[in-house]
């Protein structure tokens, strides 16, 4: 990885969506990192953060992959006001550091990042967790993250129905027409959150983090046979419906205690595995075929470092980015 020390590399948004990494490429990383993270072949710290309005966050999130030889942290923030703004929920940006000396090879936008990661994770849970039949799909909040996760699980299933809720109407609409073309399949808009959970085999929230949220899922909602991703974490979700679960998982156990004490996950049930450690087949995934089953993924900074090398490996070898002196 060693560049010339006095210089960085820095792609910006476009350069890295330049770099045309694939969602396809990012789900077998996840997937490999997450087998590693199974057996102890990381380093994650929990990740601190700041709060400078209600149920914003600003957060440092290191991580070391040495199988990759991939080292950094993310500076990321997610601000829910933003939208009535017309800003971006989530920005961030990305430092890649040398793992040999220590110092920075590259600075990159974590936008497009985050997002990709983020239903890429949901994917690789859905390969252990959810029924490979499955082929129908709710998504509850149609923003970026919407979008990444339905890209994601079409990777690996073949889905056939989707129904898409948003509490704002034209932003569904919106969702339908695009990503109509993306998956190459209809999207059905429903107006009542209840229609895009009952009945259907995936199931992705994918709202604002909320520290004390009105979730609307109720008890009974998710079907048996049913995966569910809660992208948001427990927002959309009360907490009877959750405690329905034949097996609640999470990315990272130290990582959910540590939202505990910050006043989350008031009424979500403890998981009964990291996905780590089944992805490393330490413990088992979906073991018949009528298990409720949910993955609370938190985020973590191993997603991204593991995508973030990809592209700086790409984009180096394409020629993307700009050389800056440090």
């Amino acid at each position: 990885m060693t560049e010339k020390p006095e210089t960085i590399l820095y792609l910006s948004r476009m350069d890295v969506e330049a770099v045309d990494l694939s969602m396809a490429e990012i789900i077998d990383a996840l997937d490999r990192m997450f087998k590693e993270k199974g057996e102890g072949r990381v380093e994650m710290p929990p990740k601190p953060g700041i709060h400078t309005r209600p149920d914003a966050f600003i957060h440092a999130m290191p991580a070391y992959i040495p199988s990759l030889e991939s080292a950094g942290m993310k500076w990321i923030s997610g601000y829910p006001e933003n939208q009535k703004k017309n800003l971006p929920y989530i920005s961030g940006l990305l430092i890649l550091n040398d793992p040999d000396t220590g110092l920075p090879v590259a600075v990159m936008d974590a936008t497009w990042i985050t997002a990709m990661r983020t239903g890429a994770a949901t994917a690789v849970a859905a390969r252990y967790l959810a029924r490979q039949e499955s082929s129908s799909l709710g998504i509850l909040a149609c923003g970026v993250q919407g979008r990444s996760n339905l890209e994601a699980l079409f990777c690996l299933f073949n889905i056939e129905q989707v129904k898409a809720f948003d509490i704002v109407p034209e932003i569904a609409r919106t969702f339908r027409d695009e990503m109509s073309e993306v998956v190459q399949a209809e999207i059905e808009i429903v107006g009542d959150p209840r229609e895009a959970v009952v009945g259907l085999d995936l199931v992705v929230t994918s709202g604002p983090i909320l520290k004390n949220p009105d979730p609307v899922i109720e008890a009974g909602w998710l079907s048996e046979g049913s995966f569910a991703s809660p992208v948001d974490f427990d927002s959309y979700w009360q907490g009877a419906a959750l405690k329905e679960a034949d097996r609640l998982v999470t990315d990272d156990i130290s990582q959910m205690e540590y939202y505990r004490q910050a006043g989350y996950f008031k009424n979500t049930p403890q998981p009964c595995a990291d996905l780590g450690e089944i992805a490393a087949g330490r413990k088992p995934g979906r073991e018949r075929p009528d298990e409720r089953t949910i993955c609370i993924n938190l985020g973590l900074a191993l997603d991204d470092m593991a995508t973030a090398i990809l592209i700086y490996r790409k984009a180096r070898k394409l020629g993307i980015g700009t050389r800056l002196s440090l």
